[in-house]
């Protein structure tokens, strides 16, 4: 799919350049290492103004490093609150949970809640499963010390943008198929999901922030020697969905994930799961957290808390 500026959403075309040259820095694995050096020295650490921030290293349980959690909190509220494990996008490649902290604290400012998020490996150093085992491990971890952070037990929320969406999706499926913890309900965000990348919205796709390109090689570090390609590694893979929680999620319309999120929505339809979702017409990739003031942004923002917001008062009674 072939993305020109006109095909742009109006309030987003002023960064359709600067979006391109994002996508550029994706298009090699020494740039991908930059980034991820860049996003852990200018970001590692940084707390988000008027939140309880806490940082603590908890244990793999998969012969992993100790993972790097960040745990925010309200800074007035009662518990025991629903506690969402978000798992922070960059590809696979790059970033860190600092990076999304706009994004935590509209969760938290919508609905009380204690947001936890690892520092997972990423692919550059560390390919499949080792971001996924420690995501998996940040549930577990959840789960069994919910009480001890003033969190609710009786389910949990799973969340991500991009490859932190993928991610989510991923850990909600495990969690559903071992019933190690009840997810209550995940929010896949434009998820990163189809290793095959054979969609019309994939092939050929130069979009800004993210194209075909950036989305293969990033898949090709993440699975590199994986010879057997599985739901938890690409949860589009998943030929049973009838398991999982009630969704939340939207995509934009000039994205390469457009039409992997389309058909993980209509299968999770198929299979009578609760799910709301939107396709925000002339946006590219991530552009709700790139151009936050556009009207498009606002809308895609206003829709993700609303309905948040709604599932949360629906499945925290």
């Amino acid at each position: 799919m072939k993305v020109t500026r006109d095909m742009v959403d109006e309030g987003l075309r002023g960064r359709y350049a600067a979006g391109r040259i994002v996508a550029g820095f994706f298009h090699t694995i020494w740039l991908s290492r930059l980034m991820l050096h860049f996003s852990r020295a200018v970001l590692r650490g940084k707390n988000i103004r008027g939140l309880v921030c806490e940082e603590r290293h908890i244990p793999s349980r998969n012969g992993g490093p100790p993972i790097r959690v960040r745990i925010y909190r309200p800074a007035a509220a009662t518990g025991p609150l629903p506690v969402m494990l978000y798992l922070h996008g960059g590809g696979y490649v790059y970033g860190v949970p600092e990076q999304f902290g706009p994004s935590i604290k509209s969760f938290i400012d919508t609905t009380p809640c204690i947001v936890v998020a690892p520092d997972y490996r990423k692919a550059v150093e560390a390919p499949y499963p080792a971001a996924f085992n420690d995501c998996y491990d940040t549930l577990l971890w959840i789960r069994d010390s919910a009480a001890a952070i003033g969190g609710r037990a009786d389910g949990f929320i799973v969340s991500g943008h991009s490859a932190g969406g993928g991610l989510a999706a991923a850990v909600s499926l495990k969690a559903t198929d071992t019933s190690d913890a009840k997810i209550a309900f995940q929010m896949p965000l434009y998820p990163m999901i189809d290793d095959r990348q054979d969609s019309a919205s994939a092939v050929g796709n130069d979009a800004p922030v993210w194209d075909e390109k950036a989305n293969r090689l990033a898949w090709s570090r993440y699975l590199d020697g994986v010879k057997n390609v599985t739901a938890y590694a690409a949860a589009a893979r998943c030929t049973d969905n009838a398991k999982l929680p009630p969704t939340i999620t939207f995509v934009g319309s000039l994205e390469p994930l457009r039409d992997e999120t389309k058909a993980y929505v209509d299968d999770l339809r198929r299979a009578n799961v609760p799910v709301e979702f939107e396709i925000f017409d002339g946006a590219f990739h991530g552009f709700d957290l790139m151009v936050p003031d556009a009207p498009i942004s606002r809308r895609a923002n206003r829709f993700l808390l609303e309905n948040f917001q709604a599932f949360v008062r629906r499945y925290f009674p």
